[in-house]
């Protein structure tokens, strides 16, 4: 066995050959260690399905490259890995799974998926077998299908040995050791003795310059021997195998092709043929996570006892789908291990808190994302970046306050959800609410529905009366019952004064003699000066967009770093890490993560400045606010009676206003000023949905939605804040991406009862796809629906007419000027 590679990959079912593959394409020297059989993991156990219906963009690139790379393996490898493109049928019992259907509709043609829309006539004409009747329609995807799970993983095994890689099993990883430019991997050989595996006196050590982890149910073992946590636990899954139905089997000997995978979402199952029998693979409710702490030595490829009353009612529901299958005795079934994470999305990236450490886990559609996730884990591995945006799956999206209750019951909330509605616009209540800011009460009480931040509760909008934490009644496709609540304090902002909760945002503090000139190099923008603050970008090696920032200087050597909410542990370990690999560089610096210490309330609208009138203590309080002591983009300590305020002079909504960062211990008390003193001047609550919506009527971008890793700042318009006299981290890889495509704004013409949400194609009048949306909501300002997205350089002038993909219609959509609303900010510089 080698003892020296470049890249080690752990773990030897479906995902991790699929990176051994690519990274060996790639061109590194790569090793691939199994500590049983290649397969052993939930691969063997898999249904190999391959759909490619996905509400994420980056999870549906992954998909469709996967679908696309597993019809080439035989013809590299000679291995047939058994893919039978059948296509997948998705049908739909009412006119929200149709509307659901559209919004993933809208997804696939940015990816460029295909898909056609089916009535329940032309389901019952093609498969007449499938009862029709109480369906509204159906869609169907019939470039994909399923796959056999070892054939592929073996297809990819070869393929990577045929490009050098090395492959060894019986062989397992007992711990990791950062040597400062490589790891050094213990490993111990294993042998299978009376049915267990057990290790031998046999041990090696590898060194590795990368390590990747793939190590499926093993997640929690591997996260232990790295010092870390992972939320990747698994939870049972069942599935049962008919006799063949003799009517299945009467269709197939009259010439007839196989049945796509069939889904009936709203009775949460999917099903496929089987050797003249039926796959039913139901995702019922109670299913129980399994293993917080690692999978016993004795659990090999082993399952778990049946619990077939728990499925019971998803089998009676096959049989109404398919009449014919009630023929069809049992032949098989399954229930086995199938790993999870709280989002249902699978952890692809850096290790949080370590170099070179890359994990694969949590795969809950592994057999689908194994290729894909290779091909773009590779990139990032030996590229720098992705070509696309892959911060959704980064393992830093969870924080460090992830226990394993939380995990596990967040995981089996994600496997009981597979097949509910997935409005946009969900919040789903299990573990909640966890992480609260001391108002949450306070504005429980005033009717807030919450979303979740990071763990925070956060109001999305406020119902008055309303005294239920998650109003499920108002989801919707289209314009939900929130949406009027969301209009009226959207409103309220532009015309008198609104108050949000922005606790949830990270903050960083930055000290020492190295600070600026660390942070000149850092980000893209020139720093601010003492009491003043900018905005500026951090950029991956690639020169994309990795981090919003904005930088608010204390004193020389003294900055505070705001960024966005959601992505506090990911903005903290890049921060930590760079901050670490330049003190020798730049001198001496502290970094401190303070976000839980402060909390932050927006104040925004024309009216704001006379409510923090009504409360400041000042020598001079009549002109303690004006744009002479207080100028936009400014920063000061005030007192507002007894709270001391850290007041920032900028506004996310484009009003008037300040962003008050006051001790998180006197929140309440500063809320209960507020509110007194905005009694007067219609000082309304607002939520996240109506600062969204304001955002887009200013053209302010949002990370995870304009900027991310897949576009420069100058491809997202943010040209002003990009300073090219001074070198920057990442700035010749950002010149030398060029201008491939441009951020706009849009106003949308579309139906009267549905926004855009941001998933959108965009075409142009040859009816050609020329871009995307990245957001979407409702203008006040305009009375119509707003959008932002990206197209053709060529297509980015104000008035330029376009088309966007909304509910399977195509509405008319125009490129409007950047900041459309007060375009040249007197609002937010209004004297007083």
């Amino acid at each position: 066995m080698k003892t020296e590679v470049k890249a080690l990959v752990v773990g030897g079912g479906a995902v991790g050959t699929g990176i051994a593959y690519h990274l060996a394409r790639a061109g590194w020297d790569t090793m691939l260690l199994e500590r049983d059989e290649l397969t052993a993991g939930s691969t063997w156990h898999a249904a190999g399905l391959l759909p490619l219906f996905n509400m994420g963009y980056a999870t549906s690139h992954i998909h469709a490259y996967s679908v696309d790379f597993y019809k080439t393996l035989e013809a590299e490898t000679g291995l047939n890995p058994g893919f039978s493109v059948v296509g997948n049928l998705r049908m739909a019992q009412t006119n929200d799974r149709m509307d659901e259907y559209a919004l993933y509709a809208a997804t696939a043609e940015t990816v460029g998926i295909p898909h056609e829309w089916l009535t329940p006539k032309d389901v019952k004409d093609r498969y007449p077998l499938v009862r029709t009747e109480d369906l509204k329609g159906a869609i169907l995807h019939p470039t994909d299908g399923y796959i056999n799970p070892a054939d592929v993983t073996m297809a990819m095994a070869k393929g990577a040995r045929q490009h050098g890689a090395t492959i060894e099993r019986r062989w397992q990883v007992d711990g990791y050791s950062w040597a400062g430019d490589h790891w050094d991997v213990a490993v111990t050989r294993m042998a299978e003795r009376g049915g267990n595996l057990v290790p031998t006196d046999e041990q090696a050590v590898i060194r590795a310059e990368h390590v990747v982890t793939a190590t499926g149910n093993h997640a929690q073992r591997t996260a232990r021997l790295l010092g870390i946590r992972t939320p990747a636990i698994v939870v049972e899954h069942q599935y049962i195998v008919t006799e063949p139905d003799p009517a299945l089997v009467e269709w197939r000997n009259a010439g007839n092709p196989q049945h796509p995978v069939l889904r009936d979402a709203d009775a949460k199952w999917y099903v496929r043929e089987e050797r003249g029998g039926w796959i039913l693979g139901p995702y019922e409710q109670k299913a129980p996570a399994r293993f917080p702490y690692g999978v016993p030595d004795s659990f090999r490829a082993d399952l778990f006892p049946l619990d077939l009353e728990r499925i019971e009612e998803e089998y009676m529901s096959f049989i109404h789908r398919i009449p014919s299958s009630e023929h069809a005795g049992l032949k098989d079934d399954f229930n086995g291990p199938i790993c999870y994470t709280p989002d249902g999305n699978p952890l692809v990236g850096p290790a949080p808190g370590l170099r070179n450490m890359w994990l694969a886990e949590g795969f809950s559609f592994g057999i689908t994302a194994a290729g894909g996730t290779g091909h773009y884990l590779a990139q990032m591995m030996t590229e720098g970046e992705a070509e696309i945006d892959m911060a959704s799956l980064d393992p830093r999206r969870f924080g460090s306050w992830m226990t394993t209750e939380y995990a596990m019951r967040k995981n089996e909330e994600a496997y009981d959800h597979v097949y509910v509605l997935h409005h946009p616009d969900e919040e789903r209540p299990a573990a909640r609410p966890l992480k609260t800011a001391p108002c949450y009460d306070r504005m429980k009480a005033h009717g807030a529905q919450f979303g979740c931040v990071n763990g925070w509760e956060r109001p999305n909008y406020f119902k008055p009366g309303a005294d239920a934490d998650f109003d499920l009644t108002s989801r919707s496709f289209r314009r939900g019952k929130w949406w009027q609540h969301a209009a009226s304090e959207a409103r309220a902002v532009r015309e008198a004064a609104g108050l949000i909760d922005a606790t949830a945002f990270t903050k960083h503090m930055l000290r020492g003699p190295g600070a600026a000139a660390f942070l000149d190099w850092f980000t893209t923008n020139k720093l601010p000066k003492v009491g003043r603050i900018n905005l500026t970008y951090a950029l991956t090696e690639a020169g994309t967009t990795r981090t919003e920032y904005t930088i608010v200087r204390l004193a020389e050597d003294a900055f505070y770093l705001v960024s966005a909410g959601a992505w506090q542990a990911y903005d903290g370990d890049y921060l930590a890490k760079a901050v670490a690999d330049n003190i020798d560089r730049f001198g001496m610096m502290h970094l401190e993560d303070v976000t839980g210490a402060h909390g932050v309330f927006a104040l925004a609208g024309p009216n704001s400045r006379a409510i923090l009138a009504n409360l400041i203590r000042d020598a001079e309080p009549e002109t303690a606010l004006s744009n002479k002591r207080f100028p936009w983009l400014s920063q000061r300590r005030i007192e507002l009676l007894m709270c001391p305020v850290n007041a920032i002079r900028v506004a996310y909504t484009g009003e008037l206003g300040w962003e008050l960062h006051h001790p998180v211990e006197m929140q309440n008390y500063l809320f209960d000023r507020l509110m007194e003193a905005g009694a007067g001047q219609g000082l309304t609550l607002v939520g996240a949905r109506a600062q969204n919506w304001l955002r887009q009527e200013k053209s302010y971008r949002a990370f995870g939605s304009e900027l991310g890793r897949d576009a420069t700042p100058l491809e997202a318009g943010l040209d002003r804040f990009v300073d090219l006299n001074k070198d920057f981290h990442g700035k010749d890889a950002m010149q030398a991406h060029g201008i491939r495509s441009r951020c706009v704004t849009l106003l949308v013409d579309g139906p009267d009862d549905a926004d855009p949400w941001g998933r959108e194609a965009l075409y142009d009048a040859n009816g050609d796809r020329v871009g995307r949306l990245t957001s979407g909501g409702y203008s006040v300002a305009f009375g119509k629906s707003i959008g932002m997205g990206y197209v053709r350089p060529e297509l980015t002038a104000p008035g330029t007419k376009l088309k966007v993909r909304m509910q399977r219609q195509l509405w008319d959509a125009t490129v409007t000027e950047d900041s459309p609303h007060d375009p040249a900010n007197t609002r937010i510089r209004v004297d007083g």
